[in-house]
């Protein structure tokens, strides 16, 4: 018996109950067509095809149930279905009346002599999903990668431009595999020449042995206490501190050093105040005499939104300080005139464009070395907000109820006129406010000029005008 006619001995007996379980199990949706091509049957293997409506594909053309751009589709799966070409699967879309079209791909097959055709299709939708859990994946490690090596462009940013002397090396050989060019500088060689090194090299007995013993606690405890260590060329003496991290299944030491003068006083006090400095809750910053930022701790990092405090370096304070260039001319102004400033009222704006209330107390040490400006920033938005809460209830209100009885006995006109004027008065006093009653500052703040804004103290009363101002009242 020829393989030819297999199916017909095995199959031919089949009834048509059975040839349509048979259709329906091969298949997630069969077709059954007539000769004009309009659908006269469908069987589902799909619990999901069955909530797509396909029963109602019953008495209409095959050509009508798709998109617009699968009608050319599904006449050429027609066509092919009663010629002897090659008969090829196509994706065809359904519309769908919870969301996206449904994709299908379709095979069809003459079946009889009266141009009856089946038509056998998949549902594509599983492909689709997997396709798009490895699209995803693939975006999400893409997202992961450029994130790793932003990540590892800041670090090495900071590794490098660092002012204090680090060492990275390995715990398992004790070699140097990363140094920065300040620990290059350190110990009298360039940074790329100490990489390799066997960690100790180059201390006297003593400070190796003081240095073997570091390492080990770091190892035990995972970090260790500043050491007094000595090179053996030129007896300088340094402060060395050691912590152990993990990285890609391996452990590496992070040292850091530096130099003691003198007897070391010098060196543990500054030392003590970085420590002070960078654990403070309050933001610290330190600039030059014109504003620009030489150093910052941790807390102001946080407040400005920045990465790190490299990226504030060199930066004007006033980028992030003050509620335009007046706060900030104005607090820099009565640094220069008086040494310092106390708990004076202004606005930090973030990188991201968060904005939170301050209060910032300042000093000038004008002989130091270098000189420079110190200004700690202490975060009261919580404190500001329950004060003007309160400011407002006791104010606002007693004011509005003020206006609200003049209704039905003063015109529309005259009741906006006063509640103009009562507006404009209490920007005016919030301006002298935050300005100190620096009235030129009050005035840019306000977008006034010096003699509008001097016209309306006189008007709402508010202070007294030297004759100075009251001849530019007038």
């Amino acid at each position: 018996m020829s393989a030819s006619t297999l199916p017909n001995s095995r199959l031919g007996s089949l009834d048509a109950d059975s040839a349509a379980d048979l259709i329906a199990a091969a298949a997630d949706v069969a077709l059954v067509l007539d000769g004009d091509g309009v659908i006269r049957d469908v069987a589902l293997g799909s619990e999901d095809m069955l909530l797509e409506g396909c029963r109602k594909w019953i008495g209409q053309p095959w050509a009508e149930t798709v998109t617009v751009e699968s009608r050319a589709k599904v006449e050429t799966l027609l066509r092919e279905a009663t010629s002897k070409a090659e008969r090829r699967w196509r994706q065809v879309n359904h519309p769908s009346a919870r969301g996206s079209d449904v994709p299908v791909l379709y095979s069809a097959v003459q079946v009889g002599q009266n141009g009856q055709v089946v038509a056998f299709g998949r549902d594509l939708r599983p492909n689709a999903q997997l396709q798009q859990r490895l699209v995803d994946a693939q975006q999400s490690m893409e997202r992961d990668y450029w994130r790793l090596r932003h990540v590892e462009t800041r670090y090495r940013l900071l590794f490098m431009s660092s002012l204090e002397a680090v060492l990275i090396i390995d715990a398992a050989t004790q070699k140097i595999v990363e140094a920065n060019p300040a620990a290059g500088e350190l110990l009298g060689e360039n940074a790329r020449k100490v990489v390799g090194r066997s960690f100790p090299e180059g201390f006297d007995a003593d400070s190796t042995g003081a240095i073997g013993l570091l390492l080990a606690r770091a190892r035990a405890v995972g970090r260790g206490d500043d050491t007094r260590v000595r090179l053996s060329s030129d007896a300088r003496e340094f402060l060395i501190a050691a912590s152990l991290f993990s990285q890609e299944n391996g452990s590496f030491f992070l040292v850091r050093l530096a130099p003691v003068r003198g007897d070391g006083s010098e060196a543990a006090v500054p030392r003590s105040i970085v420590k002070v400095m960078e654990s403070l809750p309050d933001g610290f910053v330190v600039t030059d005499l014109e504003g620009q930022v030489i150093t910052a701790n941790r807390a102001f990092v946080d407040l400005a939104q920045t990465v790190s405090e490299a990226q504030l370096r060199g930066e004007s304070l006033e980028r992030w300080l003050g509620r335009s260039g007046v706060d900030f001319s104005v607090l820099i102004g009565s640094i220069r005139q008086h040494g310092s400033v106390r708990l004076f009222s202004t606005v930090l704006r973030g990188e991201h464009g968060a904005a939170s209330d301050v209060e910032v107390s300042a000093v000038s040490v004008p002989h130091g070395e270098p000189p420079c400006l110190g200004f700690t920033i202490r975060d009261v938005g919580r404190r500001a907000a329950s004060s003007v809460s309160a400011r407002v209830a006791q104010e606002l209100p007693r004011s509005a109820n003020q206006l609200t009885e003049l209704v039905g006995r003063v015109s529309l006109k005259e009741l906006v006129r006063e509640s103009t004027d009562l507006i404009e008065k209490l920007c005016i006093e919030a301006a002298l406010e935050l300005t100190r009653d620096n009235r030129a500052s009050a005035a840019e703040m306000l977008g006034l000029s010096r003699q509008s804004l001097y016209v309306k103290l006189r008007r709402y009363g508010l202070g007294d005008l030297g004759p100075d101002e009251s001849e530019s009242a007038t």
